[in-house]
């Protein structure tokens, strides 16, 4: 049976063009407008019917739980929770049936703003308690804003994100290898087999996750790293400076054009998409390969439930889930 595309919302504020689809709450595209020619700098998929179907992630709000939960289980006041494992015997990205495969409700609409609106019941995924969630899209000059807000009837683990990947050249344009990235990152969590972390939170300095200066992709992932061998080039965690909203990355094309992120997340995801081999074509109808765009993913640390050192991301009946973040696009010429 023919799958059903997803309804498509876009947005539009000066210089920015926004395409959200209620599949999995995702970006199907960021279009920048003043240009001599409209830029689209995030991947996504041409196919409007492959969102909600848990391929790649493109784009998507990830739930309950973003990045990895080892063994698919951890203990909340004393009691195991089990969890949908769905790689390698562990959760990744809130199981078998992450929020990117729910169809969002639109609650609010207008030119700048759409917030879509999930309900999860008590043992989805294995999560304890029911949860209802929000995500927001809102749009100023040359800015997306993104704030997700959750509540839960029982105590629960919550860690909200966003898996765009972005090219700042243009989807089109072929391997992110020479965009320069920096990350308000003094360390990372190292990682082990399977790509959970040991609980090690490691200096970067010396290591190919040093990024507190503008670094080409491509030296970064030219290094000789066991980490990298890991993650089949840089696909970790790391420790965001500071707290409360801040800056935390800054990428810059070829092209000149700049993205900085800021957000109120301990932790960002940089990973360079290796995984893409070609059989994923994009709304311009080229099909991505290796690299073809960075994710930087706002986030709890990745198996924090099990690590009692790392930041905790337990919600609490009667408490409020919230998290902001931010994308802005300019230049650099």
């Amino acid at each position: 049976m023919a799958r059903t595309a997803p309804t498509s919302i876009e947005l539009v504020a000066d210089g920015i063009r926004l395409e959200v689809v209620t599949a999995g709450a995702a970006v199907r595209r960021l279009v920048l407008t003043d240009e001599e020619q409209p830029v689209d700098v995030v991947l996504g998929f041409a196919d409007p019917t492959a969102y909600g179907t848990g391929l790649d992630y493109l784009g998507a709000t990830i739930g309950r739980y973003g990045n990895r939960i080892a063994g698919a289980r951890f203990t909340l006041d004393g009691a195991e929770q089990r969890l949908t494992p769905n790689e390698n015997g562990n959760t990744l990205h809130g199981g078998a049936e992450g929020f990117d495969q729910r169809a969002w409700d639109v609650v609010e609409q207008d030119d700048r703003l759409v917030r879509l609106a999930l309900h999860s019941p008590d043992g989805d995924q294995g999560f304890p308690g029911a949860l209802d969630v929000t995500v927001t899209y809102s749009l100023g000059p040359n800015l997306v804003r993104i704030d997700y807000a959750a509540t839960t009837d029982r105590d629960t683990v919550v860690s909200l994100t966003n898996h765009a990947y972005f090219n700042l050249d243009g989807d089109a344009s072929g391997p992110v290898d020479d965009h320069e990235l920096t990350v308000s990152a003094d360390a990372f969590t190292v990682a082990g087999p399977q790509l959970l972390p040991t609980g090690e939170l490691r200096d970067v300095t010396g290591t190919p996750f040093d990024f507190r200066r503008p670094t080409r992709i491509g030296d970064a992932l030219a290094a000789d790293d066991e980490q990298l061998v890991l993650g089949g080039g840089i696909d970790h965690n790391l420790v965001v400076r500071g707290s409360g909203l801040r800056h935390v990355a800054t990428v810059r094309g070829t092209s000149g054009r700049t993205l900085v992120i800021e957000s109120d997340q301990p932790g960002v995801q940089v990973y360079t998409g290796a995984h893409f081999d070609g059989t994923v074509v994009g709304t311009s109808g080229t099909a991505y390969g290796a690299r073809a765009g960075v994710a930087l993913e706002t986030q709890g640390f990745p198996d924090a439930p099990n690590h009692a050192g790392f930041p905790s991301t337990v919600l609490r009946a009667g408490d409020t889930y919230a998290s902001t973040t931010t994308w802005r696009l300019g230049r650099e010429d």
